[in-house]
């Protein structure tokens, strides 16, 4: 009768969300991070270098916009560090006391237009009006730092009202530049560092938008609570303020905070 109420007991607690108490080795230490999108080449190159120097430290990286993390973890996802697309959705959770350390930012963002169709470089962001563009790809503003910003540059150049029948929204910045690279799109706004990604570097010509169009990309990251006890997120905290760190972020065309 014991082990048939211990069995109880343990199922309420997973039923509820709840894990019971697990004092876990390095060798068995999980890092999940959930990680904005237009850091999906970025990051996976980060957590390989990181991997070389702690081997003994898995890491799951889960990619996605920054408003939907947001929500999750306000509903108790279980990420330990959140990396943003922008500094806001990190200091609304500090708000919400469910930050463990500050909040850091880590790198300046990008906006570029890219598409496979056409040459941008020449008119810009006028490329937009081209009379073959019929689909015009930027991630949803209601909920992507990325696709804020892009309706703040269109919005800027005073082609918002033009071609805004004609946008179609990605959920994320990644899948914004896939609405693109299969054709789903004739043009769009992105990340650089998507584009610049082994990936997607050959694929199509893209306009760098200049910064002055729309207020920074400034991103941040925050350790949660889950996360405040864990070694190997401090380390990977520590880590991504390192030289190697902040070198593969320049690579992926992300600048760097000052």
């Amino acid at each position: 009768m014991k082990y048939t109420i211990l069995g109880l007991l343990v199922f309420l607690l997973f039923a509820h969300g709840v894990s019971p108490v697990k004092y876990s080795t390095p060798q068995e230490e999980e890092i999940t991070i959930a990680a904005a999108s237009d850091l999906r080449f970025a990051m996976d190159s980060l957590v390989t270098v990181f991997k070389k120097t702690y081997p003994s430290y898995k890491v799951t990286v889960i990619y996605g916009s920054s408003g939907k993390f947001f929500h999750q973890i306000s509903n108790g996802a279980p990420f330990d560090i959140f990396f943003s697309a922008d500094k806001e959705y990190p200091l609304q959770l500090q708000e919400k006391k469910l930050t463990a350390s500050s909040v850091n930012l880590y790198a300046i963002g990008k906006l570029v237009l890219w598409s496979k169709k056409l040459n941008p470089v020449t008119k810009g962001m006028n490329t937009v009006l081209d009379p073959s563009v019929k689909k015009i790809a930027i991630a949803n503003p209601e909920h992507a730092p990325y696709g804020k910003k892009a309706k703040e540059s269109l919005i800027h150049y005073k082609l918002y009202d033009k071609i805004k029948s004609k946008l179609v929204l990605g959920e994320n910045i990644s899948q914004t530049a896939q609405y693109i690279s299969v054709g789903a799109a004739d043009i769009g706004i992105v990340a650089l560092s998507l584009v610049m990604s082994p990936e997607l570097q050959n694929q199509g010509k893209y306009y760098v938008i200049p910064d002055t169009t729309h207020t920074p990309l400034e991103q941040a990251y925050v350790i949660l609570k889950r996360g405040e006890k864990k070694k190997g997120t401090q380390l990977f905290s520590t880590f991504i303020s390192s030289p190697s760190a902040k070198s593969l972020l320049q690579k992926f065309g992300f600048s760097l905070p000052k």
